[in-house]
C-alpha cells in the first residue's frame, strides 16, 4: 500500500460538479493499493497517518498529529501511485491492485482511518472522475509505503 500525504487547510472532492468529501485543517490522502495487500498493511497505514507528527505546536515545531490537532482526513482512492514507467513513456499499472479488490481494501482502509481518528472520515468516490482542490499547507508533502516502512 502506498500513500501521498498532503498537509492541508482544506481540500475537497468533486465529481460531476458535486462535492462528495471536503475537509477543514488536516490530511489529505491519496491511497494506492496492490493485490497482496493485507489488513497489516492497512493497520500500519492507519496507524501511521494518524500518528504523523507534522502539525505545529506552539512553539511552532512540528510535533503534533492530526488527532492532537483536531484535524480532518479526505482519502481519495489513486491506482496511479503503482504506476510503472521503466518501459517506454506510457506508464504501467499491472502493479495496482484490481478495481474490485482495491474498492474493498479502500473501505477497510476508511474504517480503520475513522477508528484512530475517531470520527468520520471524509472520502472521493471510488472509480470515478474526481477533480482534487486543496490548499496545501507549508507544504507538507509525504509518501509512505507499507512495505517500506522509514
Amino acid at each position: 500500500m502506498r500513500v501521498v500525504v498532503q498537509r492541508v487547510a482544506a481540500a475537497r472532492v468533486e465529481v460531476d460538479g458535486g462535492i462528495s468529501g471536503s475537509i477543514g485543517a488536516g490530511l489529505l490522502v491519496l491511497a494506492g493499493f496492490e493485490a497482496s495487500d493485507a489488513d497489516a498493511d492497512l493497520d500500519w497505514m492507519a496507524a501511521k497517518l494518524t500518528r504523523l507528527r507534522i502539525f505545529a505546536d506552539a512553539a511552532g515545531v512540528m510535533n503534533r498529529s492530526v488527532v492532537d490537532a483536531d484535524g480532518e482526513l479526505l482519502a481519495v482512492s489513486q491506482f496511479t501511485l503503482f504506476a510503472s514507467t521503466r518501459k517506454g513513456n506510457r506508464p504501467s499499472w499491472s502493479r495496482a491492485a484490481a478495481p474490485e479488490l482495491a474498492k474493498g481494501l479502500f473501505e477497510r482502509f476508511v474504517l480503520r482511518l475513522e477508528a484512530n481518528l475517531g470520527r468520520r472520515v471524509a472520502t472521493g468516490i471510488f472509480g470515478a472522475d474526481m477533480q482534487v482542490h486543496l490548499v496545501n499547507d507549508g507544504p507538507v508533502t509525504i509518501s509512505l509505503d507499507s512495505r517500506q516502512p522509514e
